[in-house]
């Protein structure tokens, strides 16, 4: 069995509140297992501040939503993502509107792949 990401709706981020509870939704919604947090680490691997960021968000959404809350690497998702809507020719306007939806896309693409191949591995 093969698992295919599909991008599902953007939360723009806003106030925290607003976030969690609609996240909350989603998750109610498609009967979320578990969330996979892109983790925005520096080229060289290392950890800035927005890697802290994302950290604490996830710190404050757990009591939401008692759930795994997993991260996965996100360098160069949004390089790859750009290079596939030039490939196909998208506008700029285009690119724009789903870049985000599609980056998300791709790194929870990435994560369950992963997950499969452990669980191909543990068999």
């Amino acid at each position: 069995m093969h698992n295919i990401a599909t991008p599902l709706k953007t939360v723009r981020r806003v106030k925290f509140a607003s976030d969690a509870e609609q996240i909350v939704e989603v998750i109610k919604d498609y009967q979320g297992g578990g969330i996979i947090l892109g983790l925005p680490l520096n080229m060289d691997g290392s950890e800035g501040p927005r890697v802290q960021s994302v950290r604490a968000f996830a710190r404050n959404l757990a009591p939401y939503v008692k759930l795994p809350i997993c991260f996965w690497d996100e360098r160069l998702s949004t390089i790859a993502v750009e290079r596939t809507l030039l490939e196909a020719d998208a506008t700029r306007k285009r690119r724009a509107e789903v870049i985000d939806k599609m980056a998300a896309g791709f790194i929870l693409q990435g994560a369950l792949d992963r997950l499969t191949q452990i669980k191909m591995t543990m068999r």
